[in-house]
């Protein structure tokens, strides 16, 4: 663990102000969910909760499918970083933070499809940048309970590679699966 050196007091409701350096650097928002975790030491450890990461090994498993089904690449994402990817190298994906574009396409709750390379592509990671990457795009956003928790994301890099209907249903369908999931 490492060591920031500031200290705040616990207010007589028994809360504490996470400092805003803290709240920016680890992209934590006003309702996020944060668990609770405590240790033999005495210590406790918050962290930013992902109801989709609780899926972790199904989720890979069911972007694997979307894969081998598609033949696409696959993402799942929970609001903040790809969760699980199939299709394509997990270094490239998994785990890094979420470009504010498609941050702000889950929040907005709306299905994005890119239909040809001429449109422009959705950065996918925050590192990435607006190189010519994706020929074909569709993000679905996965909604549980009314509210926006992540997308399920198919890409085509091959040139003259397009999502038609077939593609949108697919990922519509996987994202409402997974929804529903979560619901239960």
């Amino acid at each position: 663990m490492k060591a920031t050196g500031i200290v705040r007091r616990i207010d007589d409701l028994g809360r504490v102000v996470i400092p805003k350096e803290i709240r920016k650097t680890l992209r934590i928002r006003e309702g996020d969910p944060l668990e609770i975790f405590t240790d033999k030491e005495g210590e406790i450890i918050l962290k930013k909760y992902s109801p989709i990461g609780e899926l972790g090994e199904f989720a890979e498993k069911y972007a694997e499918s979307l894969h081998k089904t598609s033949g696409y690449i696959t993402c799942i994402t929970d609001k903040d970083s790809v969760v699980a990817v199939s299709g394509a190298p997990k270094k490239e994906f998994a785990k890094k933070p979420l470009s504010p574009t498609l941050e702000k396409i889950i929040s907005d709750k709306a299905t994005v499809i890119v239909k040809s390379p001429d449109e422009e592509a959705i950065p996918i990671t925050a590192e990435e940048n607006n190189e010519k990457r994706y020929t074909s795009q569709i993000v679905a956003p996965i909604i549980a309970e009314g509210d926006p928790i992540g997308a399920v994301i198919m890409v085509a890099t091959e040139p003259g590679a397009k999502f038609g209907e077939a593609e949108e249903k697919l990922a519509k369908s996987a994202a409402a699966f997974l929804g529903k999931q979560m619901e239960q």
